[in-house]
């Protein structure tokens, strides 16, 4: 993400765009620790450097901090869901498009965060208020969405990963079945928010497991999915279309897909969307045993070795999404 030097902060991971004797620092990628560094950079000269938001180390926004709260205080008392600075950006005027979506993505980080460390009927009912601020962001604001999408550097765990399948999906339900139809995009926006959600019943050692699954492990992945969908059924949350993008995102057309082996129209069309969305965020993310492709990359695997898996037309709309507005 290309950010103003003058929007720097203290705790981001930048990267230079110069070579290494061309500024004072002794690495071309670092993490900003002072206010000093600040203004070292703005000597260069540059108008804006690369920031990567999943090294970076923000104290009021990161995931990392609403981990980690500081003192002690409050705990074992859960804080809102949904962080009041989301909703802020969300209805201030004025703010650059590209600035909105950073803040925007960071904490949604931290919504689905505060969500999936305690997903109880009462919390996935506020957490579907901030998700729904977020949609209707996508659905009315162009130039957001755009920057939203394209924000690619991140790790693969489950928070971040349900925000990007979020936003994508959202987007591309917009691009597909546009604002005018039949669809609640709205409703199934928080499906694809919460596709994840089943993860928080497996053993977090095989979900952060720095190397391939064994059978046995993938067996007990594979039930996520029904895990998720039991969770909303039981909490009496979401509509049941919107239940089925939980139960039926690793679905696959050609049928190698699970936890049921559909095939076809057998998948509802939220599920072959969400689908389609999981796999190209799974190929864009770092793995401790695989390298992330970039997005190019990653849509011409899909073409080219994976296009049995998904629906052609909603695979081609999704290709359109990452050309510039």
């Amino acid at each position: 993400m290309r950010l103003p030097v003058e929007d720097l902060k203290v705790g981001m991971f930048v990267k230079m765009p110069l070579s290494w004797h061309e500024h004072p620092f002794l690495k071309n990628a670092f993490l900003v620790e002072s206010e000093r560094e600040i203004a070292l950079i703005r000597e260069t000269g540059l108008q804006e450097v690369e920031v990567d938001l999943t090294r970076s180390r923000l104290p009021s926004r990161t995931p990392e901090a609403a981990m980690h709260p500081p003192g002690g205080e409050g705990q074992g008392e859960r804080g809102p869901v949904v962080p009041a600075e989301l909703l802020a950006t969300i209805k201030e005027r004025g703010v650059p498009a590209e600035k909105r979506a950073v803040r925007v993505w960071e904490n949604s980080l931290v919504m689905m965060k505060n969500l999936l460390d305690e997903p109880t009927g009462p919390r996935i009912k506020e957490a579907k208020e901030g998700i729904a601020a977020v949609i209707n962001l996508i659905l009315n604001d162009e130039d957001t969405t755009h920057y939203l999408i394209n924000i690619t550097e991140h790790d693969f765990n489950t928070y971040t990963h349900c925000v990007n399948v979020g936003v994508l999906g959202v987007a591309l339900a917009k691009a597909f079945f546009g604002l005018s139809s039949e669809h609640d995009l709205m409703a199934l926006g928080v499906g694809f928010f919460l596709h994840d959600l089943g993860k928080v019943k497996v053993d977090p050692a095989i979900i952060n497991k720095p190397s391939r699954l064994t059978e046995e492990e993938m067996r007990e992945m594979r039930r996520h999915p029904a895990h998720g969908y039991r969770i909303l059924l039981e909490t009496r949350q979401l509509t049941e279309e919107s239940r089925l993008i939980v139960l039926q995102h690793h679905e696959r057309r050609d049928g190698t897909g699970y936890p049921r082996g559909l095939r076809g129209d057998e998948i509802h069309i939220y599920g072959r969307l969400c689908s389609l969305v999981d796999v190209y965020d799974a190929l864009t993310a770092d793995r401790p045993y695989k390298s992330k492709l970039d997005p190019f990359s990653a849509l011409k695997l899909m073409r080219e070795e994976m296009i049995g898996h998904f629906q052609r037309d909603l695979f081609e709309r999704f290709v359109l999404m990452f050309r510039a507005p």
